[in-house]
């Protein structure tokens, strides 16, 4: 920022520059001219928290500041009215942030406190051009991968007849966007063509929410041939999904009644596994494999197989002698192998955090999307080798599939 002659410090006393500060945020909010605050050189004693960022907000029809706490490896964020929000701002300064950079419509401020000494300065710019106001409206939809105006989601109750989101849906309709989103970037990278029908299979689909999703996203998002199919072991879910897809007109969507290893199609390009349990989860991405999947996507539920075979070598004993431990590595041990099998098998594979289920607190991604060409698979089948060797592991149900169909060496 450029400081010409009439914006450079003034003489006056630091509790002026305070105040002075203060009541140019106060002037920027009374005349809706505020942009951005931004609080930085933190001094507090609060570990790895970096800056604040404060913009304008509308929550539940009422004019708000957003504080983002902008941590090293995380962001927090909070609400607060505009006047709770400026004897905030006012509070932090300068005992917790030693510098402030207020943007507004028409000019800026910086307000600058010196490290030793705590000396003020505070820097106005000239008026600018008018800047173009963000929009403050916090409760608008973001940019999502669905409308809540698809007739699926009433049906399914996640709206009203109106098609506004029911509040106790707010974390489902969450749940199924981020869900969309992480297809939709697989889709992108994955060699799978639109051109043609995308088949998809959906492992435990429930009561359908995301394999209804999915189907419209492909159909009218798309605009690509979706032939979803999700298996389901209660009958009733199965009869109500299907009852729904036939009234909303879904064609290419159907339910059908059994689990991975009963219904198991010989050709897929996606094939969707959220939490099954154990070794189910196995079973699942044999399936993908086998039947030539583009995309496979399974959020793994429970590891009993490999928990019941691993001996921790005698150094990490007094770190598992901790119930939660033990589970925790058998779960980061089983999940591992799964994706490097996937790798072995030609799959660029990741392992993510994914927003939970309302039935279970597993958040457990694994993402795997077909190379376009295979890689030599010898080092990779060294490294799972070696790991299992360190941990006394047998059998893992995956490889044993595989195994079998001659997947693996």
């Amino acid at each position: 920022m450029s400081v010409s002659a009439s914006s450079a410090p003034s003489a006056k006393p630091a509790a002026d520059h305070h105040a002075q500060f203060i009541e140019l945020l106060q002037t920027s909010l009374d005349d809706s001219g505020f942009i951005k605050l931004v609080l930085a050189k933190y001094v507090g004693e609060e570990a790895d928290l970096q800056r604040v960022i404060i913009k304008p907000v509308t929550v539940k029809a009422q004019p708000c500041l957003s504080f983002v706490y902008r941590y090293k490896t995380r962001d927090i964020t909070k609400n607060l009215p505009l006047s709770e929000g400026v004897a905030l701002i006012a509070g932090l300064l300068p005992t917790s942030f030693k510098n402030a950079h207020l943007l507004a419509l028409t000019d800026e401020a910086q307000l600058e406190y010196s490290k030793k000494k705590g000396k003020s300065s505070l820097f106005k710019s000239k008026p600018q051009q008018l800047r173009e106001a963000p929009s403050a409206e916090h409760n608008r939809e973001k940019n999502r991968f669905l409308e809540l105006c698809r007739p699926f989601l009433k049906d399914l109750g996640v709206t009203n007849a109106q098609h506004e989101l029911i509040p106790a849906m707010s974390r489902k309709w969450k749940q199924i966007n981020k869900f969309i989103e992480v297809f939709s970037h697989a889709l992108t990278s994955s060699p799978l063509a639109l051109d043609k029908p995308v088949r998809v299979a959906d492992f435990g689909s429930g009561k359908g929410y995301l394999t209804f999703a999915i189907h419209d996203y492909l159909r009218n998002t798309l605009k690509a041939v979706g032939e979803v199919t999700g298996v389901e072991l209660r009958e009733e879910m199965v009869n109500l999904c299907n009852a729904a897809a036939a009234k909303l007109e879904h064609p290419g969507l159907v339910f059908k009644c059994g689990d991975v290893r009963t219904v198991a199609p010989s050709e897929l390009d996606v094939m969707i596994a959220l939490h099954a349990c154990d070794i189910a989860t196995d079973y699942a991405i044999h399936t993908g494999i086998r039947s030539g999947a583009s995309i496979i996507m399974c959020s793994p539920c429970c590891h009993k197989q490999i928990r019941l075979q691993i001996q921790s070598p005698a150094l990490l004993k007094p770190m598992l002698q901790y119930g939660l431990h033990l589970g925790q590595q058998a779960e980061m041990v089983t999940d591992s192998l799964r994706a490097l099998f996937l790798e072995v098998c030609g799959y660029e594979t990741k392992v993510f955090e994914f927003i939970s289920l309302e039935h279970t607190n597993k958040n457990k991604m694994i993402l795997a999307v077909k190379r376009a060409e295979p890689v030599d698979p010898t080092q990779l089948l060294a490294k799972i080798e070696e790991l299992k060797a360190f941990y006394h592991i047998s059998e893992h149900c995956l490889e044993t599939l595989l195994r079998a169909d001659g997947y693996m060496p």
